[in-house]
């Protein structure tokens, strides 16, 4: 399992799981855009690059999927794949989707951040849980 929702009594949030940090990133990505829409439907006909930095890894984890939901929101894209990789407290990335189309995406929650709230990262068990804003 890669991942999967949580209930919470006003927002929504999801668990990931990783073998290591960097899938526990991915999956942490494509929890929170499971949550946005269908992931099984959005294909990978685009690719970019993201940079970020973080004071410790909670900050690092919402700071990527700050930087996610940023592009998302600004450039109308749904994102399905994420190549991670970790240095230190730096991450980059290659995130692939495609550009938001109603005829052949159902959206679901409007995500408008990612929060502190109960924010959990313990590499040793590779596990992530993450509250959003909806």
């Amino acid at each position: 399992m890669r991942f999967e929702e949580l209930d919470h009594t006003a927002d929504v949030g999801i668990r990931a799981y990783g073998a290591s940090l960097e899938e526990l990133f991915a999956n942490a990505a494509a929890g929170m855009f499971s949550l946005i829409t269908d992931l099984e439907r959005v294909r990978p006909k685009g690719e970019m690059e993201v940079r970020v930095t973080g004071g410790d890894l909670g900050e690092l984890i919402v700071t990527w999927l700050q930087e996610l939901l940023y592009l998302h929101e600004t450039q109308q894209l749904l994102l399905c794949e994420f190549d991670v990789e970790l240095r230190g407290l730096s991450l980059s990335a290659r995130a692939r989707g495609e550009k938001i189309d109603k005829r052949h995406h159902e959206l679901k929650l409007a995500v408008k951040a990612v929060t502190y709230h109960k924010l959990k990262v313990d590499p040793a068990k590779g596990v992530a849980e993450i509250i959003f804003d909806i």
